[in-house]
């Protein structure tokens, strides 16, 4: 077969990503990434500083950002994403906004977007106003996600940290379930799980059977928000914010009254349904 007759490979559809110099869960990011799809993925330049609140400064410098989509434009990537979760929470929802003008303003006007304004997305897309909250972090840095998660009305019903500072990446499954049990006993809505170092897809389908509430973790949501503004749909067999059976399955009918006719079981939430949470949907 002449393979010439084929016309030559499909235009490029990329995703390009900055992460942080310590990120090591390349590999995760691609497991939402349907086969269409390319990642392009550049880290942020080194400096010699543990995950703390300054590190997370460090990262998400206007400058630092501005060189990494630079250096991502080469490939013409069709949207950005920032992989970090401290590095856009950092500055408050005001700052969140200010890096994703910035990555834009650097690539001559793709659509941009953070991990912590991917999480916005997220729950507004779920309906979430009461959120359950674990971090591989330290105690303050983990604060600062809440203060974050308060600017737009969230209320955090519990939060739980493992307090460290490095190769988070390493962090079992069994520790993320293990805060994930205690953490969502405070009449959570749903769960996060901050870092995009924290490896979390596996673990999602089995927290959310067992909690009966959506997961959300950090890289997931970077994902989907980065994909969906390209028009594709990531790829996440069994987690709510992803496959709409599993979003069924995941949030319980609410009690019914006594004389009161049954409830409709919960349909799939639309992307372009207005939301009725304190920020707007893209």
């Amino acid at each position: 077969m002449d393979i010439t007759t084929l016309g030559g490979p499909l235009p490029q559809c990329g995703v390009g990503v900055v992460a942080p110099f310590d990120f090591a869960l390349d590999r995760e990011l691609w497991r939402w990434v349907p086969d269409e799809v390319s990642l392009h993925i550049t880290r942020t330049p080194f400096v010699p500083v543990e995950v703390s609140l300054d590190m997370a400064r460090l990262i998400s410098e206007h400058e630092t950002l501005r060189a990494a989509v630079s250096a991502l434009q080469e490939v013409e990537p069709r949207t950005l994403a920032y992989a970090c979760t401290s590095g856009s929470f950092v500055a408050g929802l005001a700052g969140e906004q200010a890096m994703c003008a910035q990555m834009s303003s650097a690539s001559g006007g793709l659509p941009a977007v953070t991990t912590s304004g991917a999480l916005l997305e997220a729950l507004a897309d779920l309906r979430v106003r009461r959120l359950a909250v674990i971090t591989p972090y330290t105690r303050s840095v983990t604060d600062s996600l809440a203060d974050f998660l308060h600017q737009v009305g969230i209320e955090v019903t519990g939060r739980e940290y493992l307090g460290l500072t490095r190769k988070i990446w390493a962090v079992p499954y069994r520790d993320v379930v293990e805060m994930a049990r205690h953490v969502t006993l405070g009449g959570a809505e749903a769960l996060f799980i901050s870092c995009t170092n924290l490896p979390t897809y596996d673990v999602i389908p089995q927290l959310e059977a067992e909690l009966r509430m959506p997961v959300l973790s950090a890289n997931q949501v970077t994902m989907w928000a980065a994909l969906r503004r390209i028009g594709v749909k990531p790829v996440g067999d069994y987690q709510a914010l992803i496959d709409p059976q599993a979003r069924v399955a995941a949030v319980p009918p609410p009690p019914v009254e006594s004389g009161a006719a049954s409830p409709a079981a919960p349909a799939e939430l639309a992307s372009d349904v207005p939301s009725d949470l304190p920020y707007d949907l893209p």
